[in-house]
Parts: structure tokens; C-alpha cells; sequence
């Protein structure tokens, strides 16, 4: 028995537990892989938690036969229709690692995904990789998802004004991060919200190896824009996407610390939401110009063409 006890020590000490939190609905197509992929782990010391939004086809049939196999995978069923961003909050909040590595339910990872991003989280709050892209039969396209987007490691809030970089297939974070996270809002994804919050304290740190097969179809909560793919049309009208972007900018602005320098610029980003008039097209507009740099960071486009989206931002909100 002290042997045992002994052995478990070593291994919490050396390995501390990662919780592996899959959120899932109607995943029965792709849940076997991608489960495969994290039992196939060599990180020694993990919990999967998994969180399923009520699903209707045979995902849960399908989870409860690894559940048997599986002791260290657990399973949560909503009643009710939760929405993937509170699906995912349940998830973290039942989990009990000491790091949390979100999943998608229709991703394939690279065996080495975890011990490579736990070896260099050393003091950031989120460490995340690159990404290789594959089509719905599982096949590489070719590109990674720093082809699309530009992925770097970063720590300035103004980075996630209007995009987002780190996707959170790709992260693992520090459970210590998500109590000032909580409650997860729900028309921001929640990958966006950690990585904005995170920056506040600690940059996050990008490891440019593709540890993760990020699958691309037509039933993606959210994708990359990739040739061949069509995205299922969604119900939302202009106007209620500009009151989303306009909330977002509100919850930011109210988000941000005041101690950082950014809180007047999300201030005054903010104020420039609120309409079109004249002075707040012009404010908006220079503000982007200003911190084009932060602000269009993930973009991969030539200088000439964020100016031309600076521009925009006389007419339009981003």
C-alpha cells in the first residue's frame, strides 16, 4: 500500500491532472475518433469529463460503452439544451485537474497534444498550438490554421477586440484562470472570452506545432473559412448582429481591469458602437487606425488592406 501511495505521488507531482472537458451534441459520427485520440494520450494522468447538450441521435449510447471501459471518463447529461458556451462552463466546473483542456467532439489530436502543451505552459495562464485542417472524411487539406489566421503568442486585450486567435481545441489552460472567466457570456464563444480574460494577467504562449486534426464541415459550431465548405445559413438579421457586436464591446469594456492602459481604449471603442453618427464614425475609425497593429493582429492581410478595413470602420462595426 505505501508503494502505491508513493507512485501516485510521484505521478500527481511530475504529471498533474489535465481535465480533458469534451462538449457534446449529436456528435455520434466523430465522437469515436476523437475519443481514440485522447485515450491514446502519452500525457500518464487524465480525466475526461464530458458534458452532452441532451443529444437526440446515438452519442450517448455510444459514450456510455467507453464510460465502461474507461474509468477515468465521466459523463454529464443536460435535460435541457444548454448551448455549447454554458455546456462548456458546466464542463469546466466539473472538472477537477489542475489544467483544462477543452475539446471539440469531431477533432482527431496528436497523440503528444497534451505532454507537449503541459511542458510549455510553464508560468502563462494558456499555452495553445496550431492546427492542421481536414475535410469531413477525416483527409488533410494541406493547410494549417496559421495559414488562415495569424497565431502567435500575445498578451494584449486589445488582440481579441474583434478576432480571436487561440482556438480553444488548441488550449490548455490553468484551472486557477477560469474563476475571474466566470459566468462565461453567452453570445461570446468561450474560447474567445478565456483567451481575453487571460490576457489581463499573463501572455498566452503559442506553440507553432499542429497537434490538433481540426475537422472542417457544413455542422460546425464554428469553423475556418475553407474552400468546398458550406456553413449552414443562420437566422440572425443585420440588426440583431450589430446588437450582438455592440454587446460584446459593452461586456469587454466592462471586463477589462482598470489598472490596464486598454480600458480606455475598449472605453472608447465602446462609446463608438453605440451609432453612426458623424463623430463616433471618425472616433471608431481612429481608434482603429491607432491600434491597428493590436486590433487586426490575427488578420493575415497585407498593411495596404488593413488600412482599407480601418477605413471601413467609418461605416460599418466590426
Amino acid at each position: 500500500m505505501s508503494e502505491l501511495i508513493s507512485n501516485e505521488i510521484k505521478l500527481n507531482d511530475e504529471y498533474p491532472l489535465i481535465s480533458v472537458v469534451i462538449a457534446t451534441y449529436n456528435g455520434a459520427k466523430f465522437i469515436r475518433q476523437q475519443l481514440d485520440s485522447i485515450i491514446e494520450q502519452t500525457y500518464p494522468n487524465i480525466e475526461i469529463i464530458i458534458v452532452d447538450d441532451n443529444s437526440t441521435d446515438e452519442t450517448i449510447s455510444i459514450l456510455e460503452k467507453y464510460t465502461n471501459q474507461y474509468p477515468n471518463i465521466s459523463i454529464y447529461r443536460s435535460e435541457s439544451n444548454l448551448g455549447y458556451v454554458k455546456n462548456f462552463e458546466k464542463g469546466f466546473k466539473l472538472a477537477t485537474g489542475n489544467f483544462i483542456a477543452p475539446s471539440d467532439q469531431d477533432d482527431i489530436w496528436h497523440k503528444d497534444k497534451l505532454r507537449i502543451l503541459f511542458e510549455n505552459i510553464d508560468n502563462y495562464e494558456i499555452v495553445y498550438c496550431n492546427s492542421a485542417l481536414m475535410d469531413e472524411n477525416g483527409d488533410l487539406t494541406g493547410k494549417n490554421l496559421s495559414d488562415i489566421k495569424r497565431l502567435i503568442s500575445f498578451d494584449n486585450p486589445l488582440m481579441y477586440a474583434i478576432g480571436n486567435t487561440a482556438a480553444g481545441h488548441a488550449m490548455l489552460i490553468r484551472k486557477s484562470t477560469l474563476p475571474n472567466c466566470y459566468p462565461f457570456p453567452t453570445m461570446v464563444p468561450h474560447d474567445y472570452w478565456l483567451g481575453f480574460v487571460a490576457t489581463f494577467n499573463s501572455k498566452l504562449n503559442f506553440i507553432d506545432i499542429p497537434l490538433v486534426h481540426y475537422r472542417q464541415h457544413q455542422s460546425n459550431v464554428f469553423g475556418v473559412k475553407s474552400k468546398g465548405v458550406k456553413r449552414k445559413k443562420t437566422n440572425i438579421n443585420k440588426q440583431n448582429k450589430l446588437d450582438l457586436i455592440r454587446t460584446r464591446m459593452q461586456l469587454q469594456f466592462e471586463k477589462c481591469p482598470v489598472e490596464l492602459k486598454e480600458k480606455k481604449v475598449f472605453q472608447q471603442l465602446n462609446e463608438s458602437y453605440k451609432s453612426f453618427t458623424l463623430a463616433n464614425n471618425f472616433k471608431r475609425m481612429f481608434l482603429f487606425f491607432k491600434y491597428r497593429k493590436e486590433i487586426l493582429s490575427y488578420k493575415r492581410k497585407s498593411n495596404f488592406r488593413k488600412f482599407i478595413f480601418c477605413f471601413k470602420m467609418f461605416l460599418k462595426i466590426a
